[in-house]
């Protein structure tokens, strides 16, 4: 990885901090060669703090430390993009980011869609819900779906019509996220143990 220093009169490089799960970006921070050294041989992202003017390891005083996943240098040569696995919130105010966002969106519109089974799990009394309606008839009723809608997809697979067969994977997935969440998991969890297994 071949980086420009010198385009900055101070020798910096930008380095966008990226969280490694969600793709939100966390952080924007500089990184001069020595900072860039620490980072690789610590797997702690360092920068050289320009108000400090000194090597700063992220997490060194509040113990938020941001671990290293990946590095890529941009077309240009002259930015770093820093994909990494923090421990605790990144921004001192106690955010997720230092844009005060939450990182809640790690599967994208599937979190999303998590979040409004949540809500329909918890509001079981809504009688034009068929989620609420779903959790309302038990784990019985709801696994029996996840099975009607597994068959389903599999004849749909052996078959040339892609259309049916995308329409009964939504609908496998969509009832396989209300059985997580009706044994109190989330597909985070499923996340986890996959990634264990790898």
């Amino acid at each position: 990885m071949k980086i420009d220093f010198t385009k900055n009169p101070e020798g910096l490089v930008p380095a966008i901090i990226q969280d490694a799960k969600t793709k939100n970006v966390l952080m924007l921070g500089y990184m001069n060669q020595e900072a860039l050294e620490m980072t690789q041989r610590t797997q702690k992202v360092t920068f050289f703090s320009r108000s400090k003017q000194r090597l700063w390891t992220k997490g060194e005083e509040s113990g938020n430390f941001l671990n290293l996943v990946d590095m890529k240098v941009d077309c240009d040569n002259d930015t770093l993009l820093v994909s990494v696995n923090p421990v605790g919130p990144t921004c001192h105010k106690g955010t997720d980011t230092c844009w005060e966002e939450e990182n809640t969106q790690a599967y994208g519109f599937l979190s999303t869609l998590e979040s409004i089974i949540e809500s329909r799990k918890n509001d079981q009394d809504n009688p034009d819900s068929y989620v609420a309606s779903l959790f309302r008839k038990g784990i019985n009723k709801i696994a029996q779906k996840v099975g009607e809608e597994a068959v389903e997809t599999v004849i749909e697979a052996k078959d040339t019509n892609d259309d049916l067969f995308l329409n009964e994977s939504a609908d496998l997935l969509f009832h396989y996220l209300i059985l997580l969440q009706a044994k109190g998991y989330k597909l985070d969890t499923i996340a986890k143990v996959l990634e264990g297994r790898h």
